[in-house]
């Protein structure tokens, strides 16, 4: 007897092949089963989504036959299919690119006797008495905030200053889950790998008892054969502790009972490729998902998972969410030991740029404040989101400039090596001995970027000694100098240690981090944003300087005298007097005041629609074409959605393709959604027309972060 399964497997982006194929089976298996199955002349992993009364429409002479089953493996749960489907559809992927690309790419090649030989090599769990004796005591601010997330049952946001000890309360709260249900699995998801060891460290520590087996990470850093290890242990509900970054909202947990999103502002939880989800938006779904009665039951009032969002400079997005009730709101606003006069969060100075002297990087008043802090073996961090030596280098004699030859882009000047490196294509040269336009051998950097700011600071402390006579150590953490495993991880452990000075460093070391000997922060040129047209700009800056504010201070001994320096041209934005008052509370409240005057998101949702094509016109015109299309068709939703002229992308040449984009709004989300649905179809027949035919490709981006 055969049977009729619907089966997804991995199609290209964008296909007309996006739904589940139809394929015949000897035996019945189950949705959520793991198949091998012909596609094209090769043999791929496949995912069961169901089982079909027959065919359908597919002739039978050319129906395929399933390959084989991974029996080793349980299904995959209906939790975890429900959320794949729901991301393709809200994201405007194909269900098998979600589902294929949730799963370790080392398992899609696997056969089942490869299968059956890996999962032998699964360690026993060897779980013991958990120990409590060595728990530290408890703030007020953290009693109330879990004994108010344990009497509700809405997706919850953790509102907590920097320090204020948020990292315990998803401790407790995951010790709570785990102790109450001898198989409830545990969600912690970070923003970034960086951030991953450390946090994954103190679940160890205090889930020891656990055994290592049942605490996992699961993120992109790890090798094919670790990341399949841990997606292993985690589907067979051997692993009781996920952490993780966006990718493991995907993972397969059967007993999944709370998901912590830690920093869930943070722009790094949107995927930027592919289908461009956000794991905080799927965490949430997730939950509700893991929640829905199980077998037909009837029960919707028990809810069998939570979620817990935390941050000190939460989305707009989840803050409006609690202001219309629809989130709870947990407020912790006290430092750890803030209370005593220790441990409070550091002074915001302002430092007006107008008045310093011209040209100057590093204003006098603040290199004092870091001279003081050397000289009392206190640690400074300087911050600048440039890395590199100067973003550009000139020649000022005929006005040629670095720009890449493949991208509308300025090479970076990297001094350590001699390099002009683009940081879009990758494309690189020595720098050259004198002007390529018109051989004037003076050509210079103009502005700074990470490495020529901490050449600067060298020359501008270039006396200053520490406490104990020795010479002054400056450090410098960004994508450059962390490129070689486990050089990030080496580098911190120096500056944890007290062998650093002054660390200089890109957003990557502003956040997340405990630093306990930094008592000054200082965000050198943080202007750029404040006028940038992305209206979210603003959103980011006011976070990251309120998260790089937080490493300072962190040591109750040093906490009173902590400070955090902002150099700026306009000191009289209401951003920064938000920021001196670390009330962000008020910015929210300015900024949602703002974009529900100009319908923008949370209160007007959108979606970006990419192109890209060798020429500027082909890729404008497809995009154009397109919305005329839906126009004159009279698509679903179309009289509730406004679709803009499209325009080149803020860098429209990136290795020498060029990139267009049209951004399309509603007020309605629903509205929005059917639109994009109905409009698919109409973007896969517009790029078949033969002026479209150089078209490379085209991508939807719903809910983007930056326009």
């Amino acid at each position: 007897m055969s049977y009729w399964l619907s089966i997804v497997v991995a199609t290209p982006s964008h296909s007309t092949v996006a739904g589940p194929l139809t394929y015949r089976s000897e035996s019945l298996l189950p949705p959520g089963g793991l198949v091998r199955v012909p596609l094209g002349k090769r043999e791929v992993l496949g995912v069961v989504w169901e089982v079909l009364a027959d065919s359908g429409d597919l002739p039978l002479a050319q129906a395929r036959s399933v390959l084989g089953a991974l029996d080793g493996l349980a299904p995959l749960p209906e939790a975890w299919r429900g959320l794949v489907g729901f991301t393709a559809a809200y994201y405007q992927r194909s269900i098998g690119e979600v589902a294929l690309a949730a799963l370790p790419p080392q398992l899609r090649g696997l056969s089942a006797v490869q299968l059956a030989r890996r999962l032998k090599r699964t360690p026993a769990a060897d779980a013991e008495t958990p120990d409590t004796t060595n728990l530290i005591a408890l703030s007020p601010e953290q009693q109330r905030a879990i004994a108010e997330f344990d009497a509700d049952t809405r997706p919850a946001l953790l509102f907590g200053a920097t320090g204020s000890g948020k990292t315990e309360v998803y401790l407790r709260a995951a010790a709570k889950v785990l102790a109450q249900d001898a198989s409830a699995q545990v969600l912690v998801m970070v923003p970034e790998i960086n951030l991953t060891p450390q946090l994954q460290a103190r679940f160890e520590e205090r889930f020891a008892h656990l055994g290592k087996a049942q605490v996992v990470a699961l993120h992109s850093g790890l090798t094919p054969a670790q990341r399949l290890k841990s997606w292993l242990a985690a589907h067979a509900g051997q692993a009781r502790l996920v952490l993780g970054t966006r990718m493991a909202v995907f993972a397969s947990l059967p007993n999944l009972r709370l998901i912590v999103v830690d920093e869930e502002h943070d722009p790094s939880y949107k995927q930027q490729e592919g289908a461009r989800y956000s794991a905080r938006d799927l965490a949430v779904y997730r939950a509700m998902l893991e929640s829905a009665p199980k077998d037909g039951g009837t029960d919707k009032a028990a809810v069998r998972c939570r979620v817990l969002l935390g941050s000190a400079t939460p989305s707009l997005e989840s803050w409006q969410a609690t202001v219309t009730g629809r989130y709870q709101r947990l407020t912790m606003s006290e430092r750890i030991g803030g209370e005593a006069g220790a441990g409070r969060l550091p002074l915001v100075r302002v430092v007006d740029m107008n008045h310093q002297p011209k040209n100057c990087t590093i204003a006098p008043p603040l290199l004092d404040a870091i001279g003081q802090r050397i000289a009392r073996g206190e640690q400074s961090l300087i911050f600048l989101n440039r890395r590199g030596y100067a973003p550009v280098l000139a020649c000022h004699d005929c006005g040629w400039k670095s720009e890449c030859p493949h991208c509308s882009a300025y090479r970076v000047f990297h001094k350590i090596d001699r390099t002009l490196r683009c940081h879009h294509c990758g494309f690189t040269e020595r720098v050259p001995r004198a002007c390529p336009s018109c051989g004037n051998i003076d050509i210079a950097p103009v502005g700074k970027g990470t490495e020529r700011l901490e050449e600067h600071i060298g020359e501008l402390l270039a006396g200053v000694t520490r406490a104990d006579g020795s010479l002054l150590r400056i450090a410098r953490i960004d994508a450059d100098t962390t490129r070689l495993k486990g050089a990030l991880e080496s580098q911190l452990a120096s500056v944890h240690a007290g062998e650093v000075d002054v660390l200089v460093g890109t957003q990557m070391i502003a956040k997340g981090h405990d630093f306990r000997h930094i008592t000054l922060v200082a965000a050198i040129n943080p202007d750029n944003a404040l006028f940038s047209s992305d209206f979210r700009a603003p959103e980011r800056l006011f976070g990251l300087l309120m998260q790089a504010a937080g490493r300072a201070g962190r040591d109750a001994d040093h906490g009173e005298a902590s400070e955090m320096w902002v150099q700026t041209f306009h000191p009289q934005h209401p951003l920064f007097g938000a920021l001196k008052k670390h009330d962000y509370p008020a910015f929210a409240a300015q900024e949602l005041k703002e974009r529900e005057a100009a319908g923008m998101a949370p209160f007007g949702f959108s979606a970006l629609v990419r192109a890209e094509a060798r020429t500027q016109d082909v890729a404008q015109g497809f995009l154009n074409a397109a919305a005329q299309a839906a126009q004159a068709q009279q698509l679903p939703a179309h009289d509730a959605v406004t679709p803009y002229p499209a325009v080149p992308m803020t860098i429209q040449r990136v290795a020498n393709i060029e990139r267009a984009q049209m951004l399309v709004e509603s007020p309605s989300r629903a509205a929005l959604q059917r639109f994009l649905a109905a409009w698919q179809p109409v973007l896969h027949e517009t790029r078949q027309q033969a002026e479209f035919k150089s078209l490379i490709r085209w991508a939807i981006d719903v809910d983007p972060l930056a326009i």
